[in-house]
C-alpha cells in the first residue's frame, strides 16, 4: 500500500493532491485508510509476539491493583470516598494506562516511520492520530475487568453512564494533545524520547488514581490543570457514582481542549521540517 504511494500520499495512478490541499483536513479524512493501516499495524505487532496476548492487558492492571491496595490503602491509609480501594483504583488505571500509551506511541510515531517521512508524501498528522486506536482497544478488554469487579462489590450501573463517552473523549483530546507536541518535539530533539517516560511517571502521583484528594479551592485550582484529573473523576462519577467533579472538570476540560489546539498549531508549523531534520 505505502511502496505503491508517490509524492502526494496517493496511488500513482491517482491525481497528485494539490499542493494548497496538503495539511488540510480534507487531506487527513482522505487518508483514513492510512491511519486504519497504521493502526491495525500497531496492533498486530503488539499481540504477535505477546507470550500471554490480550491476558496482559488483563493482568497488567490487576498486578498494579494489588500493589496500589496493599501500599496507598492497606499502609498509607489513603481515602477513597467510600468506593472499595480495589475498584477505585481499576478505573483510575484503566484511564491512565490508555493514556500512557496513547502518548508514549504518538511521541514516537513519527520517528519510528522516519523512512517513509523521508521518502513518501502522507499527510504527517496520521502517524500519531493513528496511536489513539491500539490504547482504545486495550481500553475496551480493560473495560471487562471493571464489570467483573462492580458485579463483585455490588455495584449497579446507573443513568450516569452516559457520562462515560464524555470522559472518554476528554481522554481522547489531552493525550493526543500532548502526543502531538511530543512527536513534533521528538523529530528534532531525539532526547524527548528518553523524558516521557519519567515524566509520564511523576503525573502518576499528580493525578488522582490511586487516591482521592481533598483539597482547598486554590490547590484544587492547581491540581485541575491537570487534565487527567477530569477525566478520572468524571469516569468515576459515570461508572462507580463517585461525587460530582464539580468546577475542577471545567478546569481539566479547558486545559485539554487548549493543549490539543495548541499542539495541533505546533505540529502544522513544524511539519513543514520534518523529512529535513528526522
Amino acid at each position: 500500500m505505502l511502496m505503491a504511494m508517490t509524492e502526494g500520499g496517493r496511488d500513482a495512478s491517482a491525481p497528485a493532491t494539490p499542493k494548497n490541499d496538503r495539511g488540510s483536513w480534507q487531506e487527513v479524512w482522505r487518508s483514513r485508510e492510512l491511519i486504519a493501516f497504521f493502526a491495525f499495524r500497531d496492533l498486530r505487532v503488539r499481540y504477535r509476539q505477546a507470550v500471554l496476548g490480550v491476558a496482559w492487558v488483563l493482568v497488567q492492571p490487576l498486578a498494579m491493583v494489588a500493589v496500589f491496595t496493599l501500599v496507598f490503602h492497606n499502609l498509607a491509609q489513603l481515602p477513597s470516598g467510600g468506593i472499595p480501594y480495589p475498584l477505585f483504583a481499576m478505573t483510575g488505571l484503566v484511564i491512565w494506562t490508555c493514556f500512557t500509551s496513547t502518548v508514549t506511541g504518538a511521541s514516537d510515531s513519527l520517528v519510528s516511520n522516519s523512512a517513509l517521512v523521508t521518502k513518501v508524501y502522507f499527510p504527517r498528522l496520521t502517524a500519531p492520530l493513528a496511536t489513539l486506536l491500539p490504547p482504545l482497544v486495550d481500553l475496551a478488554v480493560s473495560l471487562v475487568v471493571v464489570v467483573g469487579m462492580c458485579v463483585v462489590y455490588a455495584v449497579a450501573p446507573t443513568w450516569r453512564l452516559i457520562g462515560a463517552p464524555l470522559s472518554l473523549l476528554m481522554l481522547a483530546t489531552a493525550s493526543m494533545g500532548i502526543g502531538l507536541w511530543l512527536s513534533a518535539l521528538n523529530v528534532r530533539y531525539r532526547d524527548v524520547r528518553h523524558a516521557v517516560t519519567p515524566l509520564l511517571q511523576l503525573l502518576l502521583f499528580l493525578s488522582p488514581v490511586a487516591y482521592s484528594p481533598d483539597l482547598p479551592p486554590g490547590a484544587a485550582l492547581v491540581y485541575a490543570v491537570n487534565p487527567l484529573v477530569g477525566v478520572i473523576e468524571l469516569f468515576r462519577w459515570s461508572v462507580l457514582s463517585a461525587p460530582w467533579p464539580g468546577w475542577p472538570l471545567l478546569v481539566s476540560a479547558v486545559v485539554a481542549v487548549v493543549v490539543l489546539l495548541a499542539g495541533l498549531s505546533y505540529f502544522r508549523r513544524a511539519e513543514r521540517a520534518f523529512a529535513d531534520v528526522i
